[in-house]
């Protein structure tokens, strides 16, 4: 900010903030004052005189440019950074596709429990075919450092957070078919033993696929159970009952209270989502992380309705985001399926429009099961029937105690 000052003196006082730290820049023979030395070249000009203040610059990141894995890929920027390390931009020329690869820190290469449980989760995720799920191409560890990584497909567009804040809430018609494909993707993961424990809006991903925008890709299935840190401000870890991680604004009662968790938790958090698409806010209204914990375990939500009175919704969405957002995860809807078919309804036409969701297709084996229960109809056009069999068996077993009887009269005369 430029506070006021008279025609002929001009001060000025640059704040910039990176990693949450202010770095403060005095102007007109004011000491500088830095609260860390991060590379900045600030260049500060008054009316008279132009002041440059360096610290030491930025080391280059050392994986831009580098070539990975016996040069299949080649990475090209930074599209992102966090806690528990770096999304990279990376071409793969064998397949002429743009890839991107999350890289882990080294840091938690030397933790075993956190390799092993990367792993496994890496695993499940590239077991993953739902066309909402983030596709994960390979994973493993960088033989010269040990830097875990994955290689995920290349997203074009915003995700759901920054939609939202960038264009204000959405219509009801136009989040509920993104929020039903969502669902879609939890149901294929669900079934599979995976449980997400990380959903909210910056794990949403709308990008562009044949021509349709609004597509969702769900995003970092399982992370949350590995990392150190999370990605987003404001998050926290719990530790009970196991390494339990998650968002404060979007955790489920029993998450909130460091228990175990199944599908229904990750109802409960993408009903959340939904509830700030449609609002702009959360169901509660707190200030603190820790708040919002305490009114996910004891609070009644907000009614959609009364959230925002301006905004007209049905009184059926109401119920079935009233029934999502249960804090007993027996009262809410039991799988993802259900609760995206429950939400179907106030989707208009794009959502009638969608595939239904429910569970996975039936596995090989139970097509064979199928089948087999079928055969008696498939024979039915080329033989007599069951029905036709038994009624034939039983004349012919009155028949024969008929002439059984006529046989013992004759006898006996």
């Amino acid at each position: 900010g430029v506070p006021k000052a008279g025609p002929r003196q001009e001060r000025a006082l640059l704040i910039l903030r990176e990693n949450r730290e202010l770095v403060r820049v005095g102007i007109r023979g004011q000491a500088a004052r830095f609260g860390r030395r991060r590379g900045y070249l600030v260049q500060i000009a008054s009316r008279h005189k132009v002041w440059y203040c360096w610290s030491s610059m930025r080391p280059k990141d050392p994986f831009i440019g580098r070539d990975l894995l016996g040069g299949q890929f080649r990475v090209l920027e930074k599209i992102g950074t966090g806690g528990m390390g770096s999304v990279y931009k990376a071409e793969q020329p064998a397949m002429n596709r743009m890839v991107a690869i999350k890289i882990l820190h080294p840091k938690l290469a030397g933790r075993k429990d956190l390799t092993a449980r990367f792993r496994r989760e890496a695993r499940a995720m590239s077991q993953l075919t739902h066309p909402n799920t983030v596709k994960v191409f390979m994973y493993g560890e960088l033989e010269d450092d040990g830097s875990l990584y994955i290689v995920m497909e290349m997203l074009e567009g915003r995700n759901l957070n920054q939609t939202v804040r960038k264009e204000g809430p959405l219509s009801v018609e136009r989040a509920i078919p993104i929020l039903i494909q969502c669902c879609g993707a939890l149901q294929e993961a669900h079934d599979l033993g995976i449980v997400h424990r990380d959903l909210k809006p910056e794990n949403i991903f709308l990008s562009k696929q044949g021509g349709m925008s609004d597509y969702p890709k769900v995003l970092d299935f399982g992370l949350a159970k590995v990392t150190e840190r999370q990605m987003q401000p404001g998050s926290v870890i719990l530790t009970q009952e196991g390494m339990v991680f998650g968002t404060p604004e979007f955790m489920s009662p029993e998450q909130a209270q460091g228990k175990t968790l199944d599908a229904r938790s990750d109802i409960y958090s993408l009903a959340v989502i939904l509830y700030e698409v449609l609002t702009g806010k959360l169901p509660f209204s707190a200030r603190t992380p820790m708040e919002y914990i305490q009114k996910h375990v004891t609070d009644p939500i907000i009614p959609l309705s009364d959230r925002v009175p301006e905004r007209k919704f049905d009184r059926g969405l109401d119920e079935v985001l009233a029934r999502a957002l249960q804090k007993q995860p027996d009262n809410r809807f039991q799988t993802a399926g259900e609760f995206g078919e429950a939400l179907r309804p106030f989707g208009g036409p794009a959502a009638k429009a969608l595939p239904p969701v429910g569970p996975r297709a039936p596995s090989l084996s139970g097509e064979l099961k199928v089948a087999s229960q079928r055969t008696p109809s498939i024979r039915a056009g080329g033989g007599p029937s069951a029905k036709l069999l038994v009624l034939v068996a039983a004349a012919c077993l009155f028949a024969g105690v008929l002439i059984a009887v006529l046989v013992m009269q004759v006898l006996a005369h």
